[in-house]
């Protein structure tokens, strides 16, 4: 029973990691697109206007750039709670049978501070992708 025991937290760890690297991913690649829309929706047209229709654009992507990264480190976080869960189920279980001296527990650690280091490249990223094209607005 063990055995089975290791392997599904094995297993929830893996999933974990999956749907971790899938939000991260995902939320890149979105702030990355929303910058570019940002951008080309801030850059005035050839008359130095800008129509509404630019800024209602603008408003809604500024909007779901908030939400949605909003959303990814919040799962992000529940995420990094779970993983350290199941590690800390996985090292008692090691403990119980002696042989808790081949996982170091500075690998919570290191797991955590990952986590941390993703929001931040999220949020850098956001930001980014909502301050730079409203810069541009302002400034032309």
């Amino acid at each position: 029973m063990l055995k089975e025991v290791h392997e599904h937290i094995l297993t929830e760890l893996q999933q974990s990691s999956r749907t971790d690297t899938i939000f991260v991913v995902s939320a890149v690649i979105f702030n990355l697109v929303v910058l570019g829309i940002n951008w080309g929706v801030a850059e005035p047209d050839r008359n130095q206007l800008h129509p509404a229709s630019d800024d209602i654009i603008l408003s809604l992507l500024i909007a779901a750039t908030v939400l949605i990264n909003f959303f990814v480190v919040r799962a992000l976080l529940t995420g990094r709670d779970t993983r350290k869960k199941l590690l800390n189920g996985l090292v008692s279980m090691y403990k119980d049978n002696d042989v808790e001296k081949y996982y170091d527990d500075s690998l919570l650690n290191a797991y955590g501070f990952r986590y941390k280091l993703f929001v931040a490249v999220l949020l850098v990223l956001a930001v980014i992708a909502i301050f730079v094209p409203l810069l541009m607005r302002i400034t032309t």
